[in-house]
């Protein structure tokens, strides 16, 4: 059944029933305020640069460009993206590592599940070059049974073709399985399929408000569905 926000309240969680805690990266973990500034900003004002365009025009240009393939796996391609705007967007990653980090929390939270004994997946929509950067920055997948990412699966985790195979790769029983993500699109699809227990991160960067949903039980903090 779909969530109705007017009965919104934080809810505790039953950790005796879950097994497997699906866990997404950019935006629940890490701090999305990198993948923002380097879309959003830095990548626009390069082909600026590279095109001789206003600013203005090169990020119109560009999200147009995102939106024609929002929702395939050439949306977070980061080697389609060097080839359609030549310009290494991988080198790019490495150069801008500096503001790669975890939100405040996402450490803490990760030793908690830790010392429950829960096994800890990453599912991640970001391209395993991408992957690569972060993890070399932040040491996440050491702190996690394994990441996944959609290249992997072969979709983007807002497509239901994602989640059964994503449940063949990973071995999960979704009836046992939390899953968090910042991205409703995500959530939904994990929804329809059958994932027992969703949260909707709600504060995703550092340097934006937080956003509840108004669909899933939004948390602006991980403690707030820790034991107590």
């Amino acid at each position: 059944m779909p969530y109705h926000p007017a009965k919104a309240t934080p809810q505790a969680v039953d950790w005796t029933s879950i097994d497997d805690v699906l866990l997404d990266m950019d935006g629940t973990l890490l701090d999305r305020h990198f993948d923002n500034f380097f879309f959003e900003e830095e990548l626009p004002r390069r082909y600026a640069a590279k095109h001789a365009l206003a600013f203005s025009e090169a990020r119109d240009r560009l999200m147009t460009m995102y939106r024609s393939v929002e929702g395939e796996l050439a949306w977070t391609d980061l080697h389609y993206w060097t080839e359609r705007v030549q310009i290494d967007v991988v080198a790019m990653h490495r150069e801008l590592d500096h503001m790669i980090g975890f939100l405040p929390d996402a450490e803490a939270f990760l030793l908690s599940l830790r010392r429950l004994g829960k096994r800890v997946t990453i599912l991640t929509n970001a391209h395993r070059a991408g992957v690569e950067v972060k993890t070399a920055k932040t040491g996440l997948d050491r702190q996690v049974d394994r990441i996944v990412d959609a290249f992997e699966v072969g979709w983007l985790k807002m497509r239901s073709e994602y989640w059964p195979t994503c449940r063949e790769l990973v071995g999960f029983d979704p009836s046992r399985a939390l899953y968090i993500d910042d991205d409703e699109q995500c959530l939904a699809a994990a929804e329809r399929y059958g994932i027992g227990r969703i949260f909707h991160r709600s504060k995703s960067s550092s340097q934006a408000s937080p956003v509840p949903s108004a669909r899933f039980h939004s948390i602006e903090n991980f403690q707030s569905i820790l034991p107590g």
